[in-house]
């Protein structure tokens, strides 16, 4: 397996929409220009779903304008629908997402629809993403633990991502979505759904609101995945668990896989500058111990 793992930044996407604070186009833009200067390789620039939803993702056609798209990065973008793929597409993006849930309770009170209806919805986005050439990435969300249900049958999660891969992702993120996963349980599920889809397709998104993100994304490499989502600084809460944290920093998961002797392309004192920088920008602690840490070891 490849000693080189992607990072999917989803800080400006997943993590600034479950921040209270919501920042202009241009801060969002220099976001996104620093992190592609750190050598992230994936960054998730925004999405197209409704403002009267998620204000914090207005003017998205505005950020995806004023980046300086690099050839080598890519700039996934979130869609719900055929609305938010036209969108998106008329934007000029190059990737988009999508995305549907594990939990049939979970996806009816998020996207106000079944598992099957949103699955409906996403191949009529997958199929017209392909007749424009742009590349789709999928989400699944609840794939450990559901704040309604509890536990998830692991098979439904294989049967979702076997549809998703059907439709044309290229990719499935794997998201424990209230962070209640643990490493076995993690291992475990990847290596199921491995068994029908390849590993390489496979990423992993974890948040820390129990503290096992690390060891759950340490679990998943050693299952094979070379894929992992993150957020810079921690950006975006858990709105299932209140007070407790959300996406797990990009800097601790940078800070671990080089410490694995594993190659990520990116310049952890870069990252670490990024992560305090958009946390003083929202008026917010950092959460990112590695960050936080780093920093202060330059300082002292």
């Amino acid at each position: 397996m490849d000693d080189f793992v992607t990072l999917v930044e989803v800080g400006p996407r997943d993590g600034l929409q479950n921040e209270q604070q919501t920042l202009p186009a241009a801060t969002r833009v220099e976001l996104i220009e620093r992190l592609s200067g750190c050598g992230v390789p994936v960054i998730e620039a925004g999405s197209f779903v409704s403002p009267k939803w998620v204000p914090q993702m207005a003017d998205t056609e505005a950020v995806l304008a004023g980046i300086d798209m690099k050839s080598e990065t890519r700039y996934p973008v979130l869609v719900p629908n055929l609305t938010g793929f036209e969108r998106a597409a008329n934007s000029g993006a190059r990737e988009i997402a999508v995305f549907t849930a594990a939990s049939e309770t979970f996806s009816q009170r998020n996207t106000n629809c079944s598992i099957e209806e949103s699955i409906t919805r996403i191949g009529a986005v997958t199929k017209a993403a392909k007749n424009a050439d742009i590349k789709v990435r999928g989400y699944i969300s609840c794939v450990l633990g559901c704040p309604y249900e509890g536990d998830i049958d692991p098979d439904t999660v294989v049967n979702v991502c076997e549809q998703l891969v059907r439709l044309g992702c290229s990719e499935i993120s794997l998201g424990d979505t209230i962070g209640t996963g643990t490493p076995a349980l993690a291992n475990g599920l990847v290596k199921k759904v491995a068994s029908t889809i390849p590993v390489e397709q496979l990423a992993v998104h974890f948040h820390d609101t129990y503290g096992q993100a690390l060891a759950n994304i340490l679990a998943c490499l050693d299952a094979g995945v070379r894929i992992v989502d993150a957020s810079v600084a921690g950006l975006g809460g858990c709105p299932y668990a209140s007070g407790a944290s959300g996406n797990v920093a990009s800097e601790d998961v940078v800070y671990m896989l080089h410490g694995l002797g594993l190659d990520t392309g990116i310049d952890l004192g870069s990252l670490a500058a990024t992560g305090d920088w958009i946390s003083k920008q929202l008026q917010r602690r950092n959460n990112s111990r590695a960050g936080v840490a780093y920093l202060a070891s330059k300082h002292a």
